[in-house]
């Protein structure tokens, strides 16, 4: 008798499938730097959409090796980032914990949406708490600025922190303190080249059954009555139906994060790669954009969040990808 072989569908490594807590993205982990200075390891912007690029193919391993070759990319509108604090952490057994926060005397207006603002604060007087000494990792508390952009319908910003790494602490406390209460661009965080990794909240899609939101087999035909029912609920022992057995629920708007994502190409002027009519959903880039390669989680005006790659095993290159084409062709239509 052969042996039957019938392996579960749907990964448990994602469950809960629920909804995201928060439409911000977060990481639970920053990868360390061997640079000796300090840079900001995060950054974070807005999805326009997706278009396609003639690029010369860099990869030294693939068939098409240096010729030119068409890509999908994605878009992503990145304004500059605000520092509104800088975050000092001591490292004990259970981990992190904040020694001394300082805060920006000056805020923006807008970030009254998120919390309230006080009045009289001392940054100085926040300062002279900081030890060197006891300071195991610098982060920057930073904020977005959607009022800045036309294609996302809000202004409250999105409030974050982002790791600061390389160098000693010292420097990385220096410059935090050089940044604090000022605008970061995107190339503060990376160059054309990089390799990042993407957080974002993916689609949400409502309430599934089992066989969208996991991807069963279907019935036979010769099933009493029904196709889509799930098979089995499981043993009579124990009394009730255990998590791994698939079921309908909540499909969508999970947090995901994709590893090792190329960025082709950052500019500064939106009309570069504009198509005619706009981004679907979304309209014109005005501000600062980056292009990468490949496709990311969500949809158009969904917040993204980008780190330098944890997990980095691709080809590290010397100069930026060599682009010779950008679809500005209409979307309308697709």
């Amino acid at each position: 008798m052969p042996k039957e072989h019938r392996p579960r569908h749907g990964s448990m490594g994602f469950s809960p499938r629920k909804r995201s807590e928060s439409p911000i993205p977060h990481f639970s982990s920053w990868p360390d730097l061997d640079g000796s200075s300090p840079k900001v390891q995060g950054f974070a912007g807005y999805k326009a959409g997706m278009t396609h690029a003639i690029v010369v193919d860099y990869r030294p391993t693939s068939t098409t090796s240096g010729q030119e070759v068409q890509i999908p990319v994605t878009v992503l509108e990145v304004p500059p980032m605000h520092v509104a604090a800088v975050r000092l952490y001591h490292r004990e057994p259970e981990g992190l914990r904040t020694q001394v926060e300082v805060w920006s005397p000056k805020l923006d207006k807008e970030l009254r949406r998120v919390f309230p603002i006080p009045k009289d604060y001392d940054a100085e007087e926040a300062w002279k708490k900081v030890d060197p000494a006891h300071v195991d990792d610098v982060r920057l508390i930073t904020y977005t600025q959607p009022a800045l952009l036309t294609g996302v319908p809000k202004k409250k910003p999105d409030l974050m922190e982002n790791r600061v790494g390389g160098g000693s602490i010292e420097d990385r406390i220096k410059y935090a303190k050089q940044l604090l209460g000022t605008d970061i661009a995107v190339t503060e965080f990376c160059r054309e080249g990089s390799i990042v990794d993407v957080a974002a909240i993916t689609k949400g899609k409502g309430w599934k059954g089992h066989h969208t939101r996991w991807g069963t087999r279907l019935l036979s035909h010769k099933n009493s009555k029904h196709r889509r029912n799930i098979g089995t609920l499981g043993n009579f022992q124990p009394g009730y139906v255990r998590p791994t057995v698939p079921q309908g629920g909540q499909f969508g708007y999970h947090q995901r994060t994709e590893y090792n994502k190329r960025i082709l190409k950052i500019g500064e002027k939106g009309e570069e790669i504009n198509p005619s009519g706009g981004f679907l959903s979304y309209g014109i880039v005005r501000n600062s954009y980056v292009l990468l390669h490949g496709s990311i989680p969500g949809p158009a005006k969904r917040l993204i969040r980008l780190r330098d790659a944890a997990r980095i095993g691709f080809v590290k290159l010397e100069k930026s990808p060599d682009l010779t084409y950008v679809s500005r062709e209409s979307k309308q239509g697709v």
